[in-house]
This record gives C-alpha cells, sequence and structure tokens, in this order.
C-alpha cells in the first residue's frame, strides 16, 4: 500500500503533524496531572449525589479498601478529654480577659447560661506565654503540650449544637446529640477497614477512673455492621472474655480453634454468598486470632525504661496519671501495629463535681492542675513518640472536648459554666499545616467570630484527610443516606498542608 504523503488523508496529516502531535500530547498530559491534583483536594466535579459505598468482603470485612482519593494519613489518633476543657484556660489567648479581669462582660453582664447566671469575666490563673519558634501564645496550665506549638493546627473556632455533656459527647463523636448513631471511628473502619488482621480496626481507650459520660455510644457503631464498632479495653483492662481459661491447655485451646475453623469453613460451603454467616464467622476467627495479639499489645514490660519514664508510665505516687500513661504508651502501639483508629480518653464521667474529668463549675482552679497533671506530659510525650518514630507522618492526631466554658465565673461559684458558643480543637500530624491557627472567638473568648465551624466541618476535614469524601461516604438506613456529617458540612481546607 502506497502511503506517500500525497496519497494520506487531510485527517491524517494532521494525524502525523509533528508540531500538532507535540502540542496535543503536551497539552494531554498536562490534563492529567491537573485531574490527579484536582482529585487529591477533592475538587474535581462529584457525581451528582451518587454514594461511593466501600466494597466489603464479608469473609474479610476488616481488609484494607481503597479511599474516594489519595488520602494525606493512613490512621487516626483521637484524644478525648471528657468533661469540657475550658479553652480560654488552655489554647485560647484573650489579652482582654486578663485587662478586664473581675469586671462585668461588657453588654452582656447578666447573661444566662447552662447552669444560671453569669457573674465576672475571670482570667485564666495560668499565665500564657510565647511558644516555640511560632511564638503562639499558649497557658502554663499544660507546659509540655505547650511545647508542641510549633507541630499543632489549632481550630479555635469551633461551635457545638449542645451545652450539655452527654449529647456533646454523642455530638463530637457521632456527629448527632441524640444515641444511636455511628461514631467517627466507625464510620472511618467501615470504610477503610484495617491494616491488621490480628487486631480490631477500631480501638477506643477508656481513662483509668472509668467511662466517659456518653459511655460506649462515643464508640458504637449502631447501624452500621457490628464489626466496625470500637473494641475497648486499657492498659489496665484487657478486653472481656478474651483469656483462656486456666482449666484448658494451650495446646488443646489451638487445636479446638483450629478444628472450629475447618467446621466454620464447611459450613459455609453449604451457604455461599451468605454475608451474616461469613461476617459471624471472620469476627470469630479475629478473637482466636486476638487471643495471641492482645496480651503481647499490652504487656508493656518490654518498653524501654527511658520510655516508661518520659510518659510518666513510672509514676508510683499518682495511679490515675501512671494509669493514663501506659494507655498513651498502648495507643502507640496499636498505631505501630495499622490499627485504624484509636480513641484516648482522658477524663471519666463521676457523681461528683470535677471528681473524675474536666467539668469544672465551682473550683475550677482547685480541680484543673490536678486533671492537668494527669494528661499533660504523657500526651505531650504520644505525640513526640510518634513523631520521632516517623509514624506522625502518616497519622493524623485529634485533640477534642465537647465543648468549652465561659470566660466568666458563674455567679456565687469559683468556676466557669459550659460554653458552645466557641471552643478549640486541634490537629496534628499527617496532611495538616503547623504552626497554624484557624478562627477566632471574640475578644473575651465567649463566642465564635471568625471562620466559624462546627463539628460537622471538623469531621468532615478529618474524613477528607483519610482519604474520603463526607458528602459520599453514606450508609442507607431507615429509608435514608446517612452520613457522619448529616447534611452539613465543609472541608475547613485552609488547614491543609
Amino acid at each position: 500500500m502506497n502511503s506517500s504523503p500525497e496519497n494520506l488523508s487531510a485527517a491524517g496529516r494532521d494525524l502525523l503533524d509533528r508540531r500538532r502531535f507535540l502540542n496535543r500530547s503536551v497539552t494531554g498530559l498536562g490534563s492529567i496531572a491537573l485531574a490527579r491534583l484536582l482529585g487529591r483536594d477533592a475538587l474535581l466535579a462529584k457525581e451528582g449525589s451518587t454514594p461511593f459505598r466501600p466494597r466489603i468482603d464479608p469473609a474479610r470485612p476488616y481488609a484494607a479498601r481503597d479511599t474516594h482519593f489519595p488520602a494525606l494519613a493512613k490512621n487516626v489518633l483521637v484524644i478525648f478529654c471528657s468533661g469540657a476543657v475550658s479553652h480560654v484556660d488552655t489554647w485560647d489567648h484573650k489579652p482582654e480577659l486578663v485587662r478586664r479581669h473581675d469586671t462585668p462582660m461588657p453588654g452582656d453582664a447578666k447573661v444566662v447560661t447552662f447552669q444560671g447566671e453569669q457573674g465576672n469575666l475571670i482570667k485564666p490563673k495560668y499565665p500564657f506565654k510565647p511558644r516555640g519558634q511560632s511564638g503562639k501564645m499558649l497557658g502554663d496550665l499544660l507546659p509540655n503540650l505547650a511545647e508542641l506549638a510549633d507541630d499543632i493546627c489549632f481550630i479555635h473556632s469551633l461551635t457545638s449544637k449542645t451545652n450539655t455533656h452527654g449529647p456533646g459527647e454523642n455530638f463530637m463523636s457521632t456527629g448527632q446529640t441524640l444515641e444511636g448513631f455511628p461514631s467517627l471511628g466507625a464510620w472511618t473502619t467501615y470504610a477503610l477497614g484495617s491494616e491488621n488482621d490480628s487486631l480490631p480496626a477500631f480501638v477506643a481507650i477508656p481513662d483509668p477512673r472509668g467511662l466517659p459520660q456518653a459511655a460506649g455510644n462515643n464508640w458504637a457503631s449502631a447501624f452500621l455492621p457490628a464489626q466496625f464498632q470500637g473494641t475497648a479495653f486499657n492498659a489496665q483492662q484487657p478486653v472481656r472474655y478474651l483469656s483462656r481459661p486456666a482449666s484448658i491447655a494451650k495446646n488443646a485451646d489451638r487445636d479446638t480453634a483450629d478444628f472450629l475453623k475447618r467446621l466454620n469453613a464447611r459450613h459455609l460451603e453449604r451457604f455461599p454468598g451468605d454475608s451474616e454467616l461469613a461476617a459471624r464467622i471472620a469476627s470469630y476467627e479475629l478473637a482466636a486470632r486476638m487471643q495471641l495479639s492482645v496480651p503481647e499489645l499490652t504487656d508493656l514490660g518490654g518498653e524501654p525504661a527511658h520510655i516508661l519514664r518520659a510518659y510518666g508510665a513510672d509514676d508510683t505516687q499518682n495511679p490515675v496519671r501512671a494509669g493514663y500513661a501506659k494507655n498513651c504508651i498502648l495507643a502507640r502501639r496499636l498505631i505501630e501495629r495499622g490499627v485504624r483508629c484509636v480513641q484516648l480518653f482522658n477524663g471519666a464521667y463521676a457523681m461528683g463535681e470535677g471528681v473524675g474529668n474536666w467539668d469544672g463549675h465551682k473550683t475550677i482552679y482547685d480541680q484543673y492542675p490536678g486533671h492537668a497533671h494527669i494528661l499533660d506530659q504523657p500526651t505531650a510525650a504520644l505525640i513526640k513518640d510518634l513523631k520521632q518514630r516517623g509514624l506522625l507522618e502518616d497519622t493524623l492526631v485529634v485533640w477534642c472536648s465537647e465543648f468549652g466554658r465561659m470566660p466568666t465565673f458563674q455567679k456565687g461559684a469559683s468556676g466557669r459554666d459550659h460554653n458552645p458558643a466557641g471552643f478549640t480543637g486541634w490537629l496534628a500530624g499527617a496532611g495538616v499545616k503547623a504552626p497554624f491557627s484557624h478562627g477566632a472567638t471574640d475578644e473575651f473568648g465567649w463566642k465564635a467570630a471568625e471562620d466559624i465551624s462546627s463539628v460537622y466541618e471538623f469531621h468532615a476535614t478529618i474524613l477528607h484527610l483519610l482519604g474520603l469524601d463526607h458528602e459520599r461516604l453514606t450508609y442507607y438506613h431507615n429509608g435514608l443516606e446517612r452520613r457522619l456529617t448529616d447534611v452539613h458540612g465543609r472541608v475547613i481546607r485552609e488547614v491543609l498542608a
């Protein structure tokens, strides 16, 4: 066949034209690169409101799954301080609060909040100082955490929908004030699975003193499949009913488990496609593997003395502080082993004002030093340890409390009332700017005033950093496409690295 130029069509000559070919190749490669960048930041046009549900193998429900777009973080550690930490005494510097100490709040002298009428503005007992190279002003109440200012991205303009502890914990953990909705950790592991097949994908670590006020609802799976609920245990209290009874020999226990595995496999062959049966068998097999993995995980005997000392786990004078420090080490060990989501609690609900958590209504400055002593060194050591081991490059650390506290003292008391109108949460690690501060409360720290964000935005941003589109991660339940952020929220793009 004669393929000389004079016998080619006009279209053929165009395709073989060197200048046009190079021009179109460059344009095409540029388009591919642009699409990748837009996809990374989830800025490509949405496919309507089509849900993007994960494909879950019932026989391997915890297997790692693809993200919606490239993730900046592989796993998440949530440090939840129960009882509503006072932001104006810790993270949110308000010079005007110092200048107007013990005077009525201008324009709102008789403001009534959760427990009643408010008294005068009261400055923090512990002064704020510039920290790190950034000079971020942080309080002396938590000096070890303040030293990490250059590693933290503060969000100073969070708001909540409730001023009550239980619903507030629910809202921060599940995106709803009512009980019966899946937690952030359940949504995360439903979407992404885990990178460890011998440990739960989601572990909740309660405070040594007990449970938070909303208890297990903080790590519930609700209407999501049950295998995605958090498994609760800490360094002092292992997983319930996991240990082999003393009357059964180790070899006999292992042989029995192997025999049951063969029976289960044969039973599953008789009912192919039964996803519930497959999921149940997978849960039993995980429990069997945990009999070996959990005792090794929670045995801190192999940790060097300098690590125990750095965390404060060797504190013989304060067993609660030592217990919390051991929980922080446990959290690091879980992250090391590829557990997708770890929720670490500081503070527990107890009858009695401020006994077990940060609920400082009546005598805040008598209560807070004790709580700070428990939280500060172990938590700071955890973040430093993650960073030193290179784990912070892939781990998103979230610090939160259910809401903040008033800049005033309650009338007739020496403590601060609940304040959902403006408070601080922060992020550190994978995918976030640091040092960085986003948003602001007013001059006294009462109400969010600049770049106001809700818990919905907080959740949307966390999911985004994990490679998940909060608008498309859904689960069909009771006639609705449910999602963590309900029908609200946006990603706080200003905090993304």
